[in-house]
Order: C-alpha cells, then structure tokens, then sequence
C-alpha cells in the first residue's frame, strides 16, 4: 500500500500545494469525483497518473447538481475507505472543500448551457448541467491542472464538460475513459450500493439491450428502430424507462444521415435507483 494522500479543505491550501507541483516541473491531473469511489474511479486514477506526475483527486457532493427531490441526503459517503483505496493508486492530493468553500455567501455565477447539453439528462434533471459546470470549471480553475479525468459511463456529462472548457479557452486537457463495467455488463456506480439483490440481478437487462442495439445498428437496422427494441426490452424487465435515444457520437444532436457516428445513450430508474449507460453503436 502507498501512501495515504494529502488532504487539503481550501482553495488556499489547494492552491499552494499545485503551486508547489508547478515549481518543481510536475504535469497535474485532476480526477473530480463525489466519493463513494469504485473501480472506474480507481481507473481514472491509474490514467491520470500515466499520464501526469501528480494527481489530484476531488472529492465532493456537489449540492447544485440535485433536485430537491433527489438523492443527496443519502448519497453514499465513504471518506475513509475512498482514502485507502486512493493511497493504493498513490494519488496526491485529495480535495475535500465544504459546501461554503465551494459556494461563499453571495455566490451568484452560474452557466448557461446548449449544444451537448441538450435533451436527455436536461429533459429529467433540467438543474443537473447547471450544477456540474458550475462546480467543474471551479474545480478546473482551482486546481489549474493539466489533465482532467472523465469516465464515458456519464457520456453526456463529458461532452458538456469538454465542450465547456473548450469554448471557455480553459487551459486544461478533458481526458476520457471507457466505462468499467461489473463481469454481467452492468456499468460501475457509486448508487449501484441503493439495489437490493433482487434488483441487481435484473440491473444489467440495460446494457444487454444497448449491444443489441449497438449490433443491430451495426448490421443495417435504422437506429430509431433499435432503440425502440432496446427500450422495450428493458422496459419488459421491470424498469421505468427515461429515455433511450441515438445520438451523434461527438454533438449528441439527433443523428441526420448515414455514416455519422452513434452514441446510445439510456436511463432508467429501477425501483428508487435511476441507472444511466451508454454504448457506441
């Protein structure tokens, strides 16, 4: 086991330790996560070490990105176990502000977002977008790190935030990784602890059904039409379905011609637990 990360609580602190990194030559990724860390995570980390000399990881559950209906109260929090796994991968630096630190009496900034952010996730979560690019591009000023680590299993999510740093000319690097996915397929995340048994044995009917929909897409199928089986096959399954949808791979605008690529992109909730996932088509 290596060793257990610095854990700093401030902007201040946050800063002097990446001031330290810059000064001695390092390369800094950061990883932003909410905790509650798993695998996909651990592999973020792994990535971003390969590809920087130092790593930081963030950790937290940004209040701005949940409805009040939604799940923040009990979303899982694991500070000591996300530690331990933290300092088996020799991550750097964990950053663990508060609420307060992260928005000040009288912060009054958010960002207005279209393109990528469009549809799907904004259709059910309109907030959501809103909240992850508030507290992303805080996080990417804060760090003024290099590389910053994303997972494909929250793809719309990617694109908005590397569309954003893009048209902001925010000087960092939107690094992302395939989904990590349990042995049956079913995609890594921290609210996959909210099933119970039974439902996760049904969970991965999900991805199943987008690789049937991916394949069939592949062999000639019109991609309106394999998403309407997939939907109706997860659906059949038991799940309330949100949506499944096709969409280009790159814009996540609805496809308009052949040879473009795709991106199936799916969520449904399965009793109280709102699963998303994704596949190339």
């Amino acid at each position: 086991m290596g060793q257990t990360p610095k854990v700093v609580e401030t902007v201040a602190a946050l800063r002097e330790e990446t001031a330290r990194y810059r000064a001695e030559g390092s390369k800094l990724a950061i990883v932003p996560t909410m905790g509650a860390l798993h695998e996909g995570h651990i592999a973020l980390v792994k990535q971003a070490k390969a590809l920087a000399r130092r790593v930081v990881v963030s950790i937290f559950v940004n209040p701005t990105q949940f409805a009040p209906n939604e799940d923040f109260s009990r979303y899982p929090r694991t500070l000591e176990r996300d530690l331990a796994l933290l300092s088996e991968v020799d991550a750097d630096l964990v950053y663990l502000p508060s609420a307060a630190e992260m928005y000040p009496e009288g912060f009054a900034t958010r960002i207005a977002l279209s393109g990528p952010a469009e549809g799907l996730e904004s259709d059910f979560r309109p907030h959501f977008f809103s909240g992850v690019a508030i507290v992303v591009a805080k996080l990417f000023l804060q760090s003024e790190a290099d590389f910053a680590l994303f997972g494909e299993k929250d793809y719309q999510q990617l694109k908005v935030v590397t569309r954003m740093a893009r048209d902001l000319d925010l000087k960092i690097e939107v690094v992302p990784l395939p989904t990590v996915r349990e042995p049956d397929g079913l995609a890594l995340s921290s609210r996959n602890r909210y099933l119970t048994p039974e439902e996760r044995a049904v969970a991965p009917v999900i991805s199943r059904a987008l690789n049937a929909a991916a394949a069939a897409i592949r062999a000639g199928t019109q991609p309106q039409a394999a998403v309407e089986e997939a939907r109706q096959t997860i659906a059949a399954a038991g799940l309330n379905v949100d949506y499944v949808e096709a969409r280009h791979a790159e814009t996540l605008a609805p496809p308009e011609g052949l040879g473009e690529p795709i991106r199936l992109l799916a969520a449904a909730w399965l009793g109280k637990t709102r699963l998303i996932d994704n596949m190339p088509a």
